[in-house]
């Protein structure tokens, strides 16, 4: 509060951030002083985060439109006429094996297994918190799972789209359901990696020790960016960014950046899933039983009943049972409202990913729409509305100091 009434300007970094925080958080306050309150959706440098970890996308993108774009990332916008040229779809398919490749051949190094690059990344790179859901992921690749066991030839006459989840962040020190959900997820890997009855088709590594050195290579490798925080929950994100502008699809949930990428890429060009924030505050009025779920959903039921089974952990068939427990009883963040539209929109994915051509156009497209996601357009938009003199004036701080007296 003290800062609020101390500042001239009080931001949020994502446009559905921003009105949250006026209409909740800061609800008073915005009130008194409405004239302080404005959004700035963040940005990334694609200095770094495409030209410099990416150089190979950085040339094509050079042959194709013209090398302004790493003066004013907008002209990427010129990309997207050009998404259904075949030979340009080839060619960036070609890239982005070759970054995968890099990546298989760290993790074979650093970890031990083998990954193959011709499967689909599915990354998820970002700190471990509750919120930001990798337990929503691992619940999913269990499911996967158990339904290649299943059905090993495939569902509905389409064969498996071979697939290999990577998981990477740190957990805070003290946070110790962060610390389970990095153990659950090393339990899972174990037993499914160990499984030949899905090899080739299913693989989950969490990568440790991750940074950004890390990220560079992670980044330019994935195919799909999992952005699947509970809505209303994500700031804006930065990851998401990162991972568009190298021609990774999102999936993801309707929070912080992902709606304003979602709008400049194209709203078909992402899979979306999950319940908005009002739906989510419809759902907490009337009162959230995480329970009705699993009732009505088999495949949830016996994701849960494997994990708190001891499924993944037969030398310690009680270590993930809380975890679970907490999902059955509270579910602070709707993992299992949520699991059924997830699951769908992952079926979505593989659909597109059997499709290489179609899967990279949409990738093209993507890249096509991060023009506005560029930190210098967010540090123009800090130095426009809160520290260039005209707007310092509008805020009367200019004329508050002695020499403007």
């Amino acid at each position: 509060g003290l800062a609020i009434v101390a500042s001239h300007k009080i931001n949020g970094v994502a446009a559905l951030h921003s009105q949250l925080m006026v209409r909740t958080i800061f609800a008073d306050y915005a009130r008194l002083y409405p004239e302080r309150f404005f959004n700035v959706t963040n940005g990334v440098t694609p200095r770094r985060w495409l030209q410099q970890a990416n150089p190979s996308l950085s040339g094509l993108l050079d042959e194709a439109i013209g090398s302004g774009w790493r003066r004013n990332l907008e002209e990427l916008a010129k990309l997207r006429p050009l998404a259904g040229d075949a030979q340009l779809q080839a060619r960036f398919l070609a890239v982005k094996q070759t970054n995968k490749q890099r990546l298989a051949t760290l993790i074979r190094r650093d970890l031990g297994p083998f990954v193959q690059a011709d499967s689909l990344y599915d990354v998820q790179i970002k700190r471990i918190h509750e919120y930001k859901r990798q337990l929503l992921n691992l619940l999913h690749v269990v499911s996967r799972y158990q339904a290649i066991l299943e059905q090993p030839a495939g569902i509905n006459g389409k064969p498996w789209v071979p697939r290999t989840v990577i998981i990477a962040g740190k957990a805070a020190s003290a946070y110790r359901v962060a610390k389970q959900i990095i153990q659950l997820a090393h339990d899972i890997a174990r037993v499914v990696n160990s499984d030949p009855r899905v090899a080739g088709r299913l693989k989950l590594v969490f990568l440790p020790n991750y940074g950004v050195s890390m990220a560079e290579v992670i980044i330019p490798a994935a195919d799909l960016s999992e952005q699947i925080s509970t809505a209303g929950t994500e700031a804006s994100g930065t990851g998401n960014m990162k991972f568009a502008m190298n021609g990774a699809l999102t999936i993801g949930t309707w929070d912080g950046a992902n709606i304003e990428m979602a709008e400049a890429i194209g709203v078909s060009d992402v899979f979306e899933f999950g319940l908005r924030v009002e739906q989510l505050a419809g759902l907490r009025a009337t009162g959230y039983d995480p329970s009705l779920y699993v009732e009505q959903d088999l495949r949830l039921r016996r994701v849960l009943d494997a994990i708190a089974g001891g499924g993944f952990s037969p030398g310690e068939p009680a270590r993930h049972r809380d975890l679970v427990d907490s999902l059955l009883h509270r579910d602070r963040y709707f993992l299992l409202a949520d699991f059924d539209d997830y699951l769908q929109a992952q079926a979505r994915v593989d659909a597109l990913y059997a499709d290489p051509q179609q899967w990279a156009a949409c990738a093209l497209r993507n890249i096509a729409g991060m023009g506005r996601f560029s930190a210098d357009r967010s540090v123009r938009d800090y130095i426009e509305q809160v520290w260039s003199p005209a707007a310092l004036n509008r805020s009367g701080l200019l004329r508050a100091l002695p020499h403007h007296a």
